[in-house]
Formats: structure tokens, C-alpha cells, sequence
């Protein structure tokens, strides 16, 4: 592996380092260069301690050498003066000795790390003995001060052996001196040794420590700024809408936000196509809308887009309107006030539509519904209204057509009320005679033939079902003109449905069907007594009517809150769906040819229903379910709810 192909690769590595482990590097090395700085100027200075520690061994050894030599010699000396005049003081020297060299001795022995130095103080401790005996001797021997006692051959021979010892003793302290001169000279240059390579040490590692220090500082900072100098120029292109290439391709962070820029124009350049893609096709769907006219105004009213659809409906081509205001489509009744009017309130509600005569190029009107829609941008300032026109004025002549229609409508069911009101009274006055006349023959029935009754009470019958037929006329006739007068108060519907069993009593008893009321009958309900009568009159006599001879017909009340429901329920074959529809029309008798043998006018359900319509309530169907029979049921005002509503 060649030395570029590691520079190189160790150039990747650290790129691909995060910052934060970049950054930890430059602080650390620095840091760790200093630390080993600090430990190595620690180790030299424990070191040159150590040699200067040595250094002052050696000094102590030498003083108390020297003070082994001293004590000696004055012990010596003492000793002779003590025996030349015989004075006590002069032992005070040897006394002295004798106290301190056992310390002095012991403290060199302690001390001395040399082993030559070892060796002369063990001969050194012999001779202080031999010294310290013949010391004790000479002190010990009768005769001091006297010139006997100096000159007897045992104070000689004692004299004599003391200085062999004493010169021995010296002899081995000069040695001993003489080496540790030689320890002194080589420990003070081993501790000027150790003292230099502290300095050169700690110069060193400062020097690497900085060099280091800037090198990785340098390395950092300057790649740092390259790549965000580099990342601004790709912003910059970015803004431009220049493709970017992925030039740094480090797994840092800046690497990875190098990245993640360039995927962020990749995404932006896509969303610019797309949104132009988009543009241009809402562009040609609003040019290619021929049937609403949709154009852009700016904050002043004036156009500024133009759509096909608008020069359809207004007549003015794109040339000829961008940059006017939209006054110009507003007859002159109207330009002043009416334009500044709908672009005040779009701007404050947002949206306003409106209707009205607008104008063509060529001065023909039209009716035109038109939506005027503000627009802000992301802030909330206003930028400007879309304005929608649609031409309706077909649409407006078909609802102006309609409305005559309707009154025309209106107009002749009004007369045909009025006809039928004054058809049935001028009928009503013919019947009313006969019917009298009739009466009157009938007085006289014990004189007639049995022809002769049956023809009266068919002339009762057939004025009878006419009569009822012309009152029914008469209420579809007042409801259709809103004139059927109806008193609405709080009844119980218990006594209600006891009259009508009554009434409905000789029909079903012809019949032979029994009428069940059940339910909850105390229920109070909002009514018209009498038209309430009417309408369960008609809905019992019709389940009676077309149910089975023999069978039941049940009447249900049932408590709903606001609403009672009154249920007539039949056991009869029911309604075919294909009538259902059909049940309320007047004058439509459903299934005739089947029931062809039942007396009714097809008004009986149509009646119920308006009466119980202007009652507040209604009249509905619905099958019996599983089982045949039919289910008519009348829905009621609950009174008891406007009661509490009131409280």
C-alpha cells in the first residue's frame, strides 16, 4: 500500500466523520498533547527530584563523615589533654563522642546506598570501635596530670595504637569523602542531565502540541468552509433552477445535508413540472369552458385573464378587455355603484353572487349569475378576485314562463273551486227536495207495496251517498282554497274514538267486523273535533268496506312525546305497491273493476289527508308487514308537549 493510497484513504475516513467527532478530535489532540506534556514534565520533575534528592544524600553523607572524623579527633584530643592535666573538661569532647557517634554511625548506615561507600563504613564501624576502646582505655588508666602518668610504657603503647586507629579511621573517611565527591559530581550532572531533557521535554511537546492543534484546526475549519462555501453555490444554482450534482459524497452531516439538497431539487425541479403540467392543463380546461365565463381581476377591478367561455357569453376577445375594468359589463344604471359594491363585500366575506342584467360588447343584455371570489396569498393579503359568469338568461325566461304557468294554474283551480262550491249548492238544493219528497212518501209505507218501499229506500240510499258525496266535494273545494275554517283545541282522544265506534257501529254490524280500541286513549291532542270525526270515519269505513266479512279492525294509540299516532288496522288484502303512489289523489278510485260492488267517490282518503294536514298532522300508509291487512295511520299534535313547551 502506497503512502498516497493511505493519505488518500485516511482523507475519506475523515471526511466521513461526523462534526461533532471532527470537532472532538481538534479539541482533543491538543488536549491530550498537553496532558502528555503535563505527565512527562511530571515524570522528568520526579526524576530530577530524585537526582537532586541524591545530591542532598551526598551532602549528608559527607557531613556526617566529616562529623565521625571530627568527633574522633576531639575525642582524641581530649583524651590527651585529660592525661597531660588530668582536668575533667578535657573528656567533655571525648563524653560528646561517646554520646553521638552510635547516632551518627547509625544514620550513615541508613543513608549510604554506594556499595564502596557500604563497605569502608562497615571497616569504619570496626576501627570507631578499636578507637572508642582505647579511648575508654587511656581515659580509664591511673596517673592523669601527673609526668608518671604520661611516661609508663602503657600509656605509650596505648598513645601509640590510638593514632594507628585514628590514622586508619582517616585514612577510610578521606576514601569515603573522596567517593562521595565522585557520587556528588555524577548526581549534580545526572540531575543537570534530567533538569535539560525536562526542558527539551516539555519544549517538544508544546511544539507538537500547537503544530497539532492548528493542523487538525486547519484540516476542520478549512474543509468545513470549502464544503459550505460549496453548499451556498449549490443553493444559489438551486434558486436559479440549475440541476445540482452531488460533489461531496462525505457521511457527515454536511455531507448527508449535501445530499438531502440535491434530493431537495430533484424533488423541487419535479414539483415545478408537475405544477406547470398542472398550470397548463388548468390553463386549457378554463380556455376550453365555453358555458361559464371565468376571468381573473386584480385588486382594482381590472381583468387580467380571459377565458373562451368569456368572450362567448360578453363578446370581447382577450385583446380587447385585458387591462380594463369590469364595469364595462354592468349596463349604466348599475356601473357606478354595483361593481365597487360586490369587490367590497367579496373582500370582507370572501365570496359574493350575484344576479342581474349584464352587457355584450355589441350593447344586447343578458341575465347572468355571477360569483366573484377573493384572492389572498399565504400571508392573507388580497391579490386580486376570480370572477365566474354564467348566462342564464334562458333560464330566468323559463322561470318567468313558470310563474305564469303557476298563477294560471292557480287562477283555475280557483275557478274550478268556485265551480265545484256553486255546482254543489245548485245541486244540493235539488237533492235537498227530493230527499223531503221521499221522506214523506215513506210516511205512507203501510199503504205501499213491497216495490213501492224497496224503491223509496233506494231513492233514500242514492240521495243519501250523493249528499255525502257533494259535502266531500265541497271540503276538497275549501281546502284546495285555504277557506276550510278549522278550530284546533287540546282533546282527548278517548271520547273521540268512542263516537266514531258509535257512528261506524251499523256499517260494521252489517258486516259483521268488530272495532277494537286500544292504546293509550287518554292521549291529549291539538284538533278540530268534528274534522277529526271525518277523518277516522273515512279510514274505519274503509277498513271496513274492503275488509273481510267477520274479521277485526283494530284502532291504536300510540304516545310518541310531541306526537300521538292514531293506527287503523285492517285484515283486508291491502294495497299493491303499484297503487301506493295513487292512495291520495282525488277522484282516483284505485282497483275499480275489483272492487267494483263498493260504494265511494275516491275522495275519502284525499279529504282525510287535507284535513289532517291543516290540522298540523298528516295521514299515511304502510302495509301490515308478514300479514295481509293494511295500516292507515293519523298523526297528531301531542298537546301535553305544547303544554310543557309553555311552562
Amino acid at each position: 500500500m502506497t503512502a498516497a493510497s493511505i493519505w488518500t484513504r485516511g482523507g475519506r475516513a475523515w471526511a466521513d466523520l461526523g462534526l461533532g467527532l471532527k470537532g472532538f478530535i481538534v479539541v482533543a489532540l491538543p488536549l491530550a498533547i498537553l496532558l502528555a506534556g503535563i505527565g512527562a514534565l511530571h515524570l522528568s520533575a520526579r526524576a530530577e527530584a530524585e537526582a537532586e534528592a541524591r545530591v542532598r544524600l551526598t551532602f549528608a553523607i559527607q557531613r556526617d563523615i566529616h562529623e565521625v572524623h571530627a568527633l574522633l579527633a576531639e575525642a582524641a584530643s581530649g583524651v590527651r589533654g585529660y592525661r597531660l592535666t588530668g582536668r575533667q573538661a578535657f573528656l567533655e569532647p571525648y563524653i560528646k563522642a561517646e554520646a553521638l557517634l552510635p547516632t551518627t554511625l547509625d544514620r550513615l548506615r541508613g543513608t549510604a546506598r554506594d556499595p564502596e561507600i557500604r563497605r569502608r563504613l562497615a571497616r569504619v564501624d570496626d576501627l570507631v570501635v578499636l578507637k572508642r576502646d582505647g579511648l575508654a582505655q587511656l581515659a580509664s588508666m591511673p596517673g592523669a596530670g601527673t609526668a608518671i602518668g604520661m611516661e609508663t610504657q602503657a600509656v605509650t603503647r596505648a598513645l601509640i595504637a590510638n593514632k594507628a586507629v585514628l590514622d586508619a579511621l582517616r585514612a577510610e573517611i578521606e576514601a569515603m569523602q573522596r567517593r562521595e565527591v565522585e557520587l556528588l559530581a555524577e548526581r549534580q550532572a545526572r540531575a543537570d542531565a534530567e533538569r535539560r531533557r525536562t526542558w527539551t521535554l516539555t519544549a517538544v511537546l508544546a511544539g507538537i502540541g500547537l503544530l497539532g492543534g492548528l493542523a487538525a484546526a486547519q484540516l476542520l475549519f478549512t474543509g468545513i468552509v470549502r464544503r459550505v462555501r460549496s453548499l451556498e453555490r449549490d443553493a444559489e444554482r438551486l434558486e436559479r433552477g440549475v440541476p445540482l450534482s452531488l460533489v461531496d459524497e462525505a457521511q457527515d452531516e454536511i455531507g448527508r445535508l449535501a445530499r438531502r439538497l440535491v434530493q431537495a431539487g430533484n424533488l423541487l425541479r419535479s414539483r415545478e413540472a408537475a405544477l406547470r403540467e398542472g398550470e397548463e392543463r388548468y390553463r386549457r380546461v378554463i380556455e376550453g369552458v365555453r358555458d361559464y365565463g371565468i376571468f381573473a381581476l386584480d385588486v382594482d377591478g381590472q381583468v387580467v385573464s380571459w377565458n373562451t367561455g368569456a368572450e362567448r357569453i360578453k363578446g370581447w376577445t382577450a385583446e380587447e378587455i385585458l387591462g380594463r375594468h369590469f364595469s364595462n359589463f354592468y349596463p349604466p344604471e348599475a356601473r357606478e355603484e354595483t361593481p365597487v359594491r360586490l369587490l367590497e363585500i367579496a373582500s370582507k366575506d370572501g365570496r359574493v353572487e350575484d344576479e342581474g342584467w349584464r352587457v355584450r360588447r355589441d350593447g344586447g343584455r343578458f341575465w347572468a349569475n355571477v360569483v366573484i371570489t377573493a384572492l389572498r396569498d399565504e400571508d392573507g393579503t388580497l391579490t386580486g378576485f376570480s370572477k365566474v359568469t354564467r348566462d342564464i338568461t334562458e333560464r330566468r325566461r323559463a322561470e318567468e314562463a313558470l310563474g305564469h304557468a303557476r298563477a294560471e294554474a292557480e287562477r283555475a283551480s280557483r275557478a274550478k273551486s268556485e265551480f265545484l262550491s256553486r255546482m254543489s249548492h245548485e245541486l244540493r238544493t235539488p237533492l235537498t227536495a227530493i230527499l223531503g219528497f221521499n221522506q214523506l212518501l215513506g210516511m205512507d209505507g203501510e199503504t205501499m207495496t213491497d216495490d213501492q218501499r224497496h224503491a223509496v229506500d233506494q231513492i233514500a240510499n242514492a240521495g243519501g251517498h250523493l249528499l255525502a258525496m257533494i259535502e266531500e266535494v265541497l271540503d276538497i273545494a275549501r281546502i284546495e282554497a285555504g277557506g276550510h275554517a278549522l278550530t284546533l283545541e287540546a282533546v282527548t282522544l278517548g271520547p273521540v274514538l268512542d263516537d266514531v265506534r258509535n257512528l261506524i257501529g251499523p256499517q260494521a254490524q252489517a258486516a259483521g267486523v268488530d272495532i277494537r280500541i286500544e292504546g293509550k286513549t287518554g292521549g291529549v291532542a291539538r284538533i278540530d273535533r268534528r274534522a277529526t270525526v271525518q277523518i277516522l270515519l273515512n279510514l274505519l269505513s274503509n277498513a271496513v268496506k274492503y275488509g273481510p266479512a267477520g274479521g277485526t279492525v283494530t284502532v291504536g294509540v300510540v304516545d310518541e312525546s310531541d306526537r300521538l299516532r292514531v293506527e287503523v288496522v285492517d285484515e283486508g288484502p291491502g294495497v299493491p305497491d303499484a297503487f301506493i303512489t295513487r292512495l291520495f289523489t282525488p277522484f282516483d278510485r284505485l282497483d275499480a273493476e275489483r272492487w267494483s260492488g263498493a260504494e265511494g267517490s275516491g275522495l275519502g282518503l284525499a279529504l282525510s289527508r287535507g284535513l289532517a294536514q291543516a290540522q298540523g298532522g298528516d295521514v299515511v300508509y304502510r302495509p301490515r308487514g308478514d300479514r295481509s291487512g293494511a295500516v292507515f295511520t293519523l298523526d297528531l299534535i301531542n298537546a301535553s308537549s305544547l303544554t310543557g313547551d309553555a311552562e
